[in-house]
């Protein structure tokens, strides 16, 4: 829950962009964690995306539908463009201070995205999503939930790499982003079931990308709670294991 929700300009206006040494706890844990992986071993850099975070800022608490921040994108988009002006401009620092600590991938991470029709992601966050990622000098995953219909725009509006969710096959999502990577996409929920369905799933994933240079197998979202760990390490050994000879699913 948030005590005081964006509402107004003034709103905007009490947000302070935060020095790095706001942070600094979690640049330290990037340095403390570069220093102990082999030299070629990646550190993953996270952010939140800007509409996920001025979706949070706006709603007041969690939300399924978004239709206060759809209010303010078109009752007042002066207010809503200054928040994610400030938003871009934070996000932004921040991402280069993980860069400098040690990370040498970042993933732009917009959980809610998925919520807005293409026309609003284009005019309201494409803009400040593409702020974040140009600004950046190492590569980039730009990851939403529910985008199937953003694949496109969202892939316009940059990163190396567009991370989908179980919601859209993973062949068909590569159809259409292009000339980028892809990272996904195995449903989380799907690990909870026997380990029979798990493998299937995770099989039919690696078919769906055939092999092809550009692929990062990962879950379509955040690993669940009651997940067992146990599952997860059969499942990295299968996707190393099998990987390599799968033939396409096209």
């Amino acid at each position: 829950m948030i005590e005081h929700p964006i509402r107004t300009a003034a709103d905007v206006e009490r947000l302070r962009i935060p020095g790095a040494d706001a942070f600094e706890n979690v640049l330290d844990a990037v340095r403390i964690v570069r220093a102990e992986l082999l030299t070629n071993k990646a550190v993953i850099g996270f952010c939140g995306g800007p509409f996920t975070a001025a979706g949070y800022l706006v709603e007041g608490r969690p939300s399924r539908d978004f239709v206060v921040v759809k209010a303010l994108m078109y009752r007042e988009p002066a207010v809503w463009h200054a928040l994610m002006e400030r938003l871009a401009e934070s996000f932004t620092a921040y991402v280069r201070a993980k860069v400098g600590a040690g990370a040498g991938v970042v993933q732009l991470f917009d959980s809610w995205v998925g919520v807005l029709s293409p026309a609003d992601y284009t005019e309201h966050v494409a803009p400040y999503s593409a702020r974040i990622l140009e600004a950046l000098d190492v590569p980039t995953i730009h990851f939403g939930t529910g985008i199937a219909g953003l694949l496109g725009h969202m892939a316009a509006a940059g990163g190396d790499v567009i991370g989908v969710d179980w919601r859209v096959e993973l062949d068909r999502a590569w159809d259409e982003i292009g000339d980028h990577g892809i990272q996904g996409n195995l449903d989380p929920a799907g690990l909870l079931g026997p380990w029979e369905r798990v493998e299937a799933a995770a099989l039919d994933v690696l078919r769906r990308a055939g092999g092809r240079p550009g692929h990062i197998f990962n879950l379509g979202h955040g690993v669940l709670p009651d997940t067992d760990p146990d599952v997860l390490t059969r499942l990295v050994a299968l996707v190393r294991e099998q990987a390599p000879a799968l033939p396409s699913a096209r």
